[in-house]
């Protein structure tokens, strides 16, 4: 039996006490990183809470904060209290808060996915034409009477069905060209330049008062909406995040680029069209109702990105709740400044994003994609 050597052992005590010390800097290094990402997000959403409550307080009815929460509560348990508030609150302002949020998580969601997939910071929604689409479909609604729907839901079925036209076209652009990032981010730029082409040709044909329902229709409104319009939305939006989110894991490979996808068994072409149909279908059903409201999806997943990374597992969630949030303060604001009168959600969305997105783009110099 060989003797001890105590210089050898002295070594292997200090190389194992060396492993043990940096593996578990390593773990705590990694739990601060995955509680910064789950910090981020729940503060967003409290920031949405908060947000809610001032979207439904603000306005020519005078209510207080708490009493905004108060009253959804008694309305939610069946103890309404007589007079205006639950009125006012429930039918009339809390569809407008809930569409506000439905539309700020799914339009940062699909952005989050836009700009994952196709490794570009200036995509979104908006790249692949859908909102041009969806202007164009609810233009020749309101503009020439021309609908896919019922009378009721005639600008939103015809919005929605425009909406997908430009993703078909980029499907099979994409398709022949081998679902190259840049190619799909030109054809839906040249889908999104024909569709406001044809858009601008009928509002030089139609009558002033058709041509201001357009208009506001174009900018970005939550004007108008209601529970029907709520529990829609709501059912598009929910699946189309989870079905985002249940491949959030597989994104995060083709992110890496094609090539390292299929060198695991990844079909990257397949899997981005794939992203692509629901990142369409999720937005079609937020702007269909909500009209053009622009930089959510395109400010809110880079400010995330900035934060927490790009693992969509968490970058997905943080863009939605950030969104959510950025919408409801837009949309008190344009209730707040010029009150009464209300200032479209999509101009303010305007002014808050392009400013914050060219800072970002200034102070970000280093390459996230």
């Amino acid at each position: 039996m060989a003797e001890p050597d105590p210089v050898n052992d002295a070594v292997d005590a200090w190389i194992t006490r060396e492993d043990v010390q940096s593996a578990s800097s390593e773990v705590d290094d990694y739990g601060k990183y995955i509680r910064r990402k789950w910090i981020f997000i729940i503060g967003c959403i409290v920031a949405a809470f908060l947000a809610s409550g001032y979207s439904l307080k603000v306005g020519a009815y005078d209510i207080g904060y708490a009493e905004t929460y108060q009253t959804i509560w008694e309305h939610i348990t069946g103890n309404i209290r007589p007079g205006n508030d639950d009125y006012v609150i429930w039918d009339l302002k809390l569809p407008r808060t809930i569409t506000a949020i439905l539309a700020g998580v799914g339009l940062a969601a699909a952005g989050a996915v836009m700009q994952s997939i196709l490794r570009n910071p200036l995509a979104d929604p908006y790249t692949t034409g859908i909102s041009s689409g969806a202007s164009f479909g609810a233009t020749i609604a309101i503009g020439l009477g021309l609908t896919i729907g019922s009378a009721g839901y005639a600008v939103i079925a015809n919005a929605f069905v425009f909406a997908l036209i430009p993703m078909g076209v980029i499907m099979l652009v994409s398709k022949m060209r081998n679902a190259s990032p840049g190619t799909m981010i030109m054809a839906g730029i040249a889908v999104m330049y024909v569709f406001n082409a044809m858009t601008t040709m009928i509002k030089l044909f139609v009558d002033p008062d058709k041509l201001s329902a357009i208009f506001e229709w174009s900018v970005g409104t939550l004007e108008g909406t209601n529970w029907d319009n709520v529990q829609i939305m709501f059912v598009v939006v929910l699946v189309g995040v989870i079905l985002l989110q249940l491949i959030a894991r597989m994104l995060n490979v083709i992110s890496t680029g094609d090539e390292s996808s299929r060198s695991i068994g990844v079909d990257a072409e397949k899997l981005r069209l794939i992203a692509l149909l629901i990142v369409s279908l999720l937005a079609a059903g937020v702007v269909s109702f909500t009209g053009l409201i622009g930089f959510v999806g395109l400010v809110c997943p880079h400010i995330a990105r900035l934060v927490i990374g790009s693992d969509n597992r968490y970058l997905i969630p943080a863009s939605a709740a950030f969104g959510a949030a950025l919408l409801l303060v837009a949309d008190g604001i344009g209730r707040w400044v010029i009150s009464p009168s209300t200032i479209q959600v999509g101009v303010i969305t305007a002014f808050i994003g392009a400013p914050l997105f060219l800072y970002l783009i200034i102070k970000n110099k280093k390459d996230e994609w």
